[in-house]
């Protein structure tokens, strides 16, 4: 959708949020939905088919930070009646702006020429294209018309989101998976030239292909984006019956996702180009794919090393020894020292999560001593017996503690 139609919609309310909602409000309200009316889960439902594509439109814009203060930014001057004629007859009437009459007024004469200078220019800019400079103008005092600047260049197509969920090992170590979305993608009739089959788009004849025109009015002159082709500089006489122009139809197709090893919960995976199809055969936009990982029973992660509690017993910790534990491959021995206190971690180097430099993080075991609950008599008298043993020696527990 050309920028210049943002005017039509009213986005939030296709969304069912306020103006002021939060970004995490506009996500939540999208992701229902676009659960709720899917086309995969409402086969044959065209008015929740089309519930979906008005939210994803919707989300397109609001649910972008730079868009959508873009979008509000147009809206509160059409609310204001400031540029009553936008998205029809370009900019019209200008009312109270500092005594400034309708006759001619330019907006880059108030707030400066260059589209990439900040304030006004910026949001104009970005109403007609990627590039701040495509289509701008320079105004000419002295009833000199100005002159029309580059083709505007409409926007690519739509970043989607979506999520995944792995399993724990699955993310230490990575994996590829399939995932099936619903998003436009390139008319398959039109290949995505939106034209019908055999013919193609023309200059536009109002602006001869600048995608802008020029007007005259006193002592100002000013350019504005061309209404009759939205400012793309070119117009299809026959629209491909498919896509009605557009050069894109919503479909549904699988994709594969390498996530790579140690992915951590929450992160986002790029694939570039694999978003919304851009229409007339633009750019496509990013697939950003969250990725959630379950919790495991037995590991954790500290970074890019792994951590887990193994349960010993007290003669263990006294005398020494030695535990098998699992990794993320097989198993390992690691050797307790004698004397070793409960609640100790012991470090067993490169069993950890494999990093992007080839290396791995380490394995972090801590022995957690596991109380017997039931003993026959000769293993009682046996902890009696050393117990006595033990305060003959002299040995307190509590030695230095602060409680005594």
């Amino acid at each position: 959708m050309a920028h210049s139609e943002w005017a039509e919609k009213d986005y939030y309310k296709d969304l069912g949020v306020s103006s002021t909602a939060s970004a995490e409000e506009i996500k939540k309200a999208y992701r229902k939905i676009a659960r709720e009316n899917h086309p995969d889960a409402n086969p044959g439902d065209a008015a929740a088919e089309e519930r979906f594509k008005k939210a994803s439109e919707a989300y397109s814009v609001v649910g972008d930070k730079e868009k959508r203060a873009e979008y509000d930014e147009l809206k509160r001057m059409l609310a204001s009646g400031a540029y009553s004629g936008f998205g029809g007859s370009g900019f019209g009437r200008a009312g109270g702006a500092g005594g400034f009459s309708s006759s001619g007024f330019n907006v880059s004469d108030l707030f400066g020429n260059d589209a990439t200078s900040g304030g006004f220019g910026d949001v104009f800019s970005g109403l007609f294209g990627d590039d701040p400079t495509a289509g701008a103008s320079r105004s000419r005092f002295g009833g000199r018309g100005g002159r029309a600047g580059r083709r505007t260049q409409r926007s690519r197509g739509a970043d989607v989101e979506t999520e995944l969920t792995l399993e724990f090992r699955e993310a230490t170590k990575g994996v590829t998976v399939p995932i099936r979305l619903t998003k436009p993608e390139p008319c398959e009739s039109c290949h995505g030239s939106g034209a019908k089959a055999g013919t193609s788009s023309q200059n536009c004849g109002t602006c001869n292909g600048s995608g802008m025109v020029s007007e005259n009015r006193g002592t100002f002159g000013f350019s504005r984006p061309c209404a009759d082709c939205s400012g793309t500089g070119s117009v299809i006489k026959d629209k491909c019956p498919d896509c009605s122009g557009t050069g894109r139809t919503t479909q549904s197709r699988t994709i594969t996702v390498r996530v790579p090893a140690g992915v951590v919960d929450g992160q986002k995976v790029r694939l570039a180009g694999q978003g919304s199809a851009g229409q007339r055969g633009k750019p496509a936009g990013d697939l950003f794919v969250t990725v959630h990982v379950k919790p495991d029973k037995v590991f954790s992660r500290d970074g890019d090393d792994l951590k887990l509690t193994v349960p010993v017993s007290y003669p263990e910790l006294v005398l020494g020894g030695a535990v098998t534990v699992p990794t993320l491959a097989s198993k390992v021995r690691v050797r307790i020292p004698a004397g070793t206190q409960d609640g100790t971690t012991l470090r067993v180097r490169g069993h950890g999560v494999n990093k992007r430099n080839g290396a791995s993080g380490d394995l972090l075991v801590t022995v957690k001593v596991a109380v017997p609950k039931n003993l026959d008599e000769g293993a009682m008298s046996a902890l009696r017996k050393y117990s006595e043993e033990e305060k003959r020696s002299g040995f307190d527990p509590r030695e230095g503690w602060e409680g005594n």
